[in-house]
């Protein structure tokens, strides 16, 4: 049975406190960014990641081997999970997840600019043309 893995990290980068949510699926691997602000609790994260991780922003998919996820050894398990929360920064798929969401945000923006300049130069150039209809019949 294929499931989808999600894991949630939260680290200090001055002066924020930032999020990264990474989620692996059938389709591939994807990241997210989220900036707190103050140090959240654990129980504000709780609440938060009930609340909000379904409004995530999460990347374009990417090939990536998913998790393996296999039964180890309750002591183990706490040694690796002391280790994570010890280990700063955030994995480098999540940065090229997170840098190929930037760019494509950047070309959906360029994109709406520019067509928001030809709507507005097609108004101008309409609105030019009526004043000189108008100009013509003596208005």
């Amino acid at each position: 049975m294929d499931r989808n893995v999600s894991s949630f990290t939260v680290l200090f980068q001055p002066p924020f406190w930032v999020g990264i949510a990474e989620r692996w699926e059938q389709a591939g691997y994807s990241a997210a960014r989220v900036v707190f602000g103050p140090e959240p609790t654990d129980a504000q994260l709780y609440e938060w990641l009930e609340k909000e991780w379904h409004r995530l922003n999460f990347s374009p998919a990417a090939e990536g081997e998913r998790p393996v996820t296999e039964r180890k050894n309750p002591k183990r398990a706490q040694r690796e999970a002391r280790a994570a929360t010890q280990a700063q920064g955030m994995s480098t798929k999540a940065q090229e997840a997170l840098s190929r969401q930037r760019a494509q945000e950047g070309l959906a923006r360029r994109s709406g600019r520019r067509q928001a300049k030809q709507e507005e130069a097609e108004r101008k150039y309409l609105l030019r043309q009526q004043k000189k209809r108008e100009k013509k019949r003596g208005r």
